[in-house]
């Protein structure tokens, strides 16, 4: 039994809730392969009508993919009989957010405090993102060496305009009221009556309708207005300095802005691994018309090339081991960021490339 994941039945709900509160909920892959089995018993059993999901220990929801892990293994070889952590974690993580996005039943995440990375992929693509006024929402993978995964390609260009390509190129974190201008929450919730959310989701008539209305319908009895979001006061310039194709393009729009704002986003752009950026640009741009199920199979060939590169061993030390946010990427400008190493990094696997579909 894993205790880092607690799973129970309450009533009609199958409830989910993360345990590593130490770690802020980080995912890791003991956790992914206690989730994906009780999800789809879950989806099978008749008596249960709906999922929820949350975090314990009051100061993250999950706080991402415990990446730590998968970049402290690269330096040795996998356990006899078990294949590489960089290949295993991020297969697994995908399929379970697969499994969330086309989950047949109210799916809702409890989105109270931190947010990030593998947070939305465990959020974003259940039916329900009930979000609070603690909520720290960020996708920050450019810092690491990564990129923005988990559906980020799916997800991000379906936020308004080019916010999600701000956000998936900067790594900003958003508040509760951006959540809900950004389409990521469906309700906000103050973080005091979560408890009797999940009280009213049990005690519910399933039978009243069909099952997402009805937990939309008791989700709104406790919604409240999360006011303006500081993040759409700057819409207008994130859309004409971030529909750019190329990085030296939105670097330079920025630039042309001549305000603090656009100034401190250039700053932090400043800081990210120049193959993330490129990476990531291309990546939100390659998958926005595409369905997820393609995107899935793409964004685990970019899992598989980035970690393989120098910049997430080094984004992981700088940001998470060392904590000096000093990290020295190779290569260390985009001028020098080949775009033909771009373009190796969405190479075919073979047959280890990842090829889901959604259950009939």
């Amino acid at each position: 039994m894993n205790t880092d994941v607690l799973l129970e039945t309450r009533g009609p709900l199958g409830l989910v809730t993360l345990n590593r509160p130490k770690a802020l909920n980080a995912l890791d892959l003991g956790m992914i392969r206690a989730l994906h089995p009780a999800l789809e018993a879950w989806a099978k059993e008749p008596s249960v009508k709906a999922v929820v999901i949350r975090g314990a220990g009051g100061r993250a929801f999950c706080a991402g993919g415990d990446v730590r892990a998968v970049a402290a293994s690269l330096g040795s070889p996998a356990p006899e009989g078990q294949e590489p952590l960089s290949r295993s974690f991020f297969r697994e993580e995908y399929r379970l957010n697969h499994l969330i996005h086309h989950y047949p039943k109210p799916f809702v995440a409890l989105v109270d405090g931190i947010s990030m990375g593998g947070g939305l992929g465990l959020s974003v693509h259940g039916s329900h993102r009930v979000v609070t006024e603690r909520l720290v929402l960020a996708m920050p993978e450019t810092a690491i060496g990564l990129f923005p995964d988990v559906g980020g390609g799916w997800f991000l260009p379906r936020f308004p305009g080019e916010a999600g390509t701000y956000l998936g190129l900067t790594g900003v974190r958003s508040n509760a009221a951006d959540a809900m201008w950004l389409g990521y929450g469906t309700q906000h919730v103050t973080h005091d009556k979560l408890d009797a959310v999940v009280d009213a989701l049990a005690a519910a008539d399933w039978s009243a309708g069909a099952a997402r209305d009805v937990a939309t319908r008791v989700l709104s009895g406790f919604a409240t207005e999360p006011g303006p979001s500081p993040l759409s006061a700057h819409r207008e310039t994130i859309d004409r300095c971030f529909s750019k194709d190329r990085m030296e393009d939105i670097l330079a729009a920025l630039e042309a802005e001549h305000t603090p704002w656009a100034e401190e986003t250039r700053a932090t752009l400043g800081r990210m691994s120049p193959t993330s950026l490129k990476v990531t640009l291309r990546q939100l741009r390659l998958c926005r018309s595409r369905p997820y199920d393609e995107v899935v199979t793409v964004e685990y060939r970019l899992s598989q090339h980035c970690t393989a590169l120098p910049d997430f061993r080094e984004g992981i030390r700088a940001v998470l081991v060392d904590k000096d946010n000093r990290p020295k990427w190779n290569p260390p400008t985009l001028a020098e960021a080949r775009e033909a190493d771009v373009e190796a990094c969405f190479a075919p696997l073979g047959d280890r490339d990842l090829v889901v579909t959604a259950s009939r």
